[in-house]
């Protein structure tokens, strides 16, 4: 008996671009769709993966790494993955994308001074009195996809968002 291969979508953004409310939304929606997903969220897995971040460059290199390799064993045993996780790096996402071949890349976009007033983990806080000096979108370089499979306007309703992701996995055969 074979497995049928899960599929993979990777939401990124800079932080506070919506993408924990797209994920909510559509793990909800799936769900009621009877469709179970495992979501990897960068800040859960990092509690297990490295327990004291630094989010230096080497750090975040290895902690993507594991994540998407992580993804890719999941996806393998026919169980779909959300990676909530910024990846501020394009490599990172390519990477994950190499390793699983139904893969969707979706961005939530939107502009840094929304981001910078939502803030609902404090990290722009932090950065603006110079507490840390990793924030991706500020101190530390954010690559947007050159090619997402979607493109969202964070400022959206995650509701509206979620509808267009599932839209997008219905015309790719996903779901």
């Amino acid at each position: 008996m074979s497995i049928e291969q899960g599929f993979a979508i990777w939401i990124t953004g800079i932080p506070a671009s919506g993408k924990s409310s797209v994920t909510r939304e559509l793990v909800r929606i799936l769900s009621n769709r009877g469709i179970s997903v495992v979501v990897l969220e960068s800040d859960e897995m990092r509690t297990i993966l490295t327990p004291v971040p630094t989010y230096n460059e080497e750090e975040r290199d290895a902690f993507y790494r594991s994540l998407a390799q992580l993804g890719g064993l999941i996806t393998r045993n026919g169980v779909p993955v959300i990676f909530d996780a910024t990846a501020n790096k394009r490599v990172y996402r390519d990477y994950a994308r190499s390793l699983i071949p139904r893969f969707v890349e979706v961005y939530v976009m939107c502009p840094l001074e929304i981001c910078m007033k939502r803030d609902p983990k404090g990290i722009y806080g932090r950065a603006v009195k110079g507490i840390t000096n990793t924030v991706p979108g500020v101190q530390a370089i954010y690559e947007p996809p050159h090619n997402p499979d979607i493109a969202l306007d964070g400022r959206d309703p995650p509701e509206a968002s979620a509808d267009a992701v599932l839209d997008l996995l219905q015309r790719l055969l996903l779901i």
